[in-house]
């Protein structure tokens, strides 16, 4: 049982390598029909970084929350407009300042997008004319929504958008309510129809519902576009920086022969001290960075120049578990013991050690995720695929080749000289 367990597991480990290897490879652009790429950030595919300040003079405290993420949104829907792959729009805060950034990679049009992104949102009210076949502006828009929020039947429990108008707002929606009774009243922002609920009653009290079978993340979705027209919140842009595509490629190049240099010492080192199991270590190392970048293909992961000082740190960290497990095996080799059982206790000595440094190192990880945005968080996911992927192929892989090399006589007597 245990030798079909051994023999099964070493099968799984050659079959997951080679399927990585395989994603990893330039020319993989697809598996199973599904795409999987590197996706190249701002700093490596070159474009344009905006850095917007929110103006909160016109827009009480309590609403300050709603605005930036209805800011966030909006700003997301006009930069899709352009056709601009993987845009990023963070919100963040600078002392007492909230801010938005966007990275806009590979942008040609930078006045276009600014002007775009910029200007204030229009959120308007139309209905359908005489025939029906066009829409019309009402009157009423957003400068008469006082908010907009999310509610619950109180029957079906279903979430919906719940609107509140001012005293003019109110006027105006009796009035259109009235004559478009059983009619779809539309609701547009830039100029781009969110949605044309159908009228059920003329409504006197300014305030309304929108039902439906939307989710509770899409009523919330609404409810920000619709405040995003509704809340005059002015947006600010304070930075801009171009990168071009040049310095993206030089950038590239210099990581990339970073990484070779970094991996050669890493290789060196570990076959001048450990011989065999050295060479062992650079194989698993071999798969490891296979590995990383098919998970990062996958994902996929937005790479950058800090996300790419990540992963090269984590080749270097990748071995650590390695050298822990070696120097125990040599121990227990010194000792006297059987090269089967030095390697059982050498691995099972050194697993505490390496456990706990990676859970160190992962929830370092996590704090940067989760509480810093950009190319941080880049830098932080990549190192953190590269510490998970890591400890597969050392405890797993490296593992299950010694174990291997232990079970060939000619092979085994060079692994006892580590």
């Amino acid at each position: 049982m245990e030798k079909r367990k051994f023999w099964l597991g070493l099968i799984f480990i050659l079959a997951v390598t080679a399927g990585s290897v395989y994603v990893s490879l330039p020319s993989t652009e697809s598996v199973f029909g599904q795409p999987v790429e590197i996706r190249q950030g701002l700093d490596l595919k070159g474009g344009v970084y905006l850095k917007y300040e929110l103006d909160y003079s016109r827009t009480s405290t309590a609403d300050r929350t709603d605005a930036l993420s209805s800011i966030v949104q909006v700003i997301e829907r006009r930069v899709n407009s352009t056709g601009v792959a993987e845009p990023t729009i963070q919100p963040g805060r600078i002392g007492n300042t909230d801010i938005v950034t966007v990275e806009l990679p590979g942008i040609k049009d930078v006045n276009q997008a600014i002007d775009l992104i910029g200007k204030t949102a229009f959120l308007e009210f139309k209905e359908t004319n005489a025939a029906g076949d066009n829409w019309v502006p009402t009157g009423l828009s957003g400068r008469q929504l006082q908010k907009a929020s999310v509610s619950f039947d109180q029957t079906t429990n279903k979430p919906q958008v719940s609107l509140k108008f001012n005293a003019e707002g109110q006027r105006l929606f009796g009035d259109i309510t009235e004559r478009n009774i059983g009619k779809p009243l539309a609701i547009f922002l830039d100029d781009e129809l969110l949605q044309a609920p159908t009228v059920q009653q003329k409504i006197v009290e300014g305030e309304a519902v929108i039902t439906g079978d939307s989710s509770i993340q899409e009523v919330k979705d609404s409810v920000n576009l619709l405040n995003s027209g509704a809340l005059d919140v002015p947006i600010k842009l304070v930075e801009q920086r171009t990168i071009g595509a040049t310095l993206g490629e030089e950038s590239v190049k210099k990581s990339i022969v970073a990484g070779l240099i970094g991996l050669i010492l890493v290789a060196l080192f570990m076959v001048i001290n450990y011989r065999l199991a050295g060479v062992i270590a650079v194989l698993a190392l071999g798969g490891y960075t296979a590995m990383s970048i098919a998970i990062f293909k996958f994902i996929p992961v937005t790479l950058t120049l800090a996300g790419m000082a990540g992963f090269i740190l984590s080749i270097g960290m990748a071995v650590d578990a390695n050298i822990l497990m070696f120097e125990r095996l040599r121990e227990e080799l010194r000792r006297g013991r059987d090269l089967k059982i030095a390697l059982t206790e050498g691995f099972r000595r050194a697993w505490p050690s390496v456990r706990d440094s990676n859970v160190a190192t992962l929830l370092t990880c996590g704090i940067l995720f989760f509480t810093t945005s950009g190319s941080v968080r880049g830098f932080a996911l990549t190192l953190a695929i590269g510490v998970l992927v890591s400890m597969f192929s050392s405890i797993t892989a490296s593992r299950s080749f010694l174990r291997l090399v232990a079970r060939i006589p000619v092979l085994a007597q060079q692994l006892e000289k580590i």
